[in-house]
């Protein structure tokens, strides 16, 4: 079966340095701590500027749900300015990364996977009316960025989603996804062992 995580129903995590907060959606294993876990989805609320926790071995990306943005310093080689202009940045867990807020705070989305076991790809979609999506991986989670409803169906069943709720993916190999208007984010893990060699 599918299954939908319900945003209403999750809680909020502070962050030690008091700079935001964190909502974990989905983490596999289910109870995984931050040592253990594979793969990991959340949402990220930025209120202060301050640096982000390291985490060796770890890849992640970050993309824009709310707010006008945040500048990310990744280590020394870049700074990108995460905002609806550039949503999305991808970047080692292990670089230092410190983030500078101005202003309103920020609600960005956020993915990591532990490179020993597995990979993830992040795609931004606007659905008008209907999107169709073909599966790319074993594991894909749909999350509702912006829109207030939409459904996701496939020729067994249909599940309703409102903002912020997210989906995991059955077995089906395409889902079609109905909206007037909305912005999703599709991410698909990949296990090492099912890459292309």
């Amino acid at each position: 079966m599918t299954r939908l995580i319900q945003y209403a129903s999750l809680h909020p995590t502070p962050w030690k340095n008091g700079g935001g907060s964190t909502t974990e959606l989905i983490v596999c294993p289910p109870g995984a701590t931050f040592d253990d876990f594979e793969w990991r989805v959340s949402i990220a609320t930025i209120t202060q500027s301050g640096p982000f926790s390291v985490f060796p071995g770890i890849d992640r990306t970050l993309t824009l749900i709310e707010g006008p943005g945040v500048v990310l310093d990744v280590g020394n080689e870049r700074q990108v300015a995460l905002s609806e202009r550039e949503p999305m940045v991808a970047f080692p867990g292990e670089t230092a990364v410190t983030a500078t807020v101005d202003g309103a705070a920020t609600t960005d989305f956020n993915v990591m996977t532990r490179r020993s076991c597995c990979t993830h790809q992040l795609e931004r979609r606007v659905v008008r009316d209907f999107s169709t999506l073909e599966r790319r991986s074993d594991c894909t989670v749909i999350f509702l960025a912006e829109g207030e409803s939409m459904a996701v169906f496939s020729g067994s069943e249909r599940i309703a989603m409102v903002r912020y709720d997210a989906v995991v993916l059955d077995k089906e190999e395409v889902w079609t996804l109905e909206a007037g208007q909305a912005t999703v984010f599709i991410v698909d893990i990949i296990r090492n062992e099912d890459k292309e060699t």
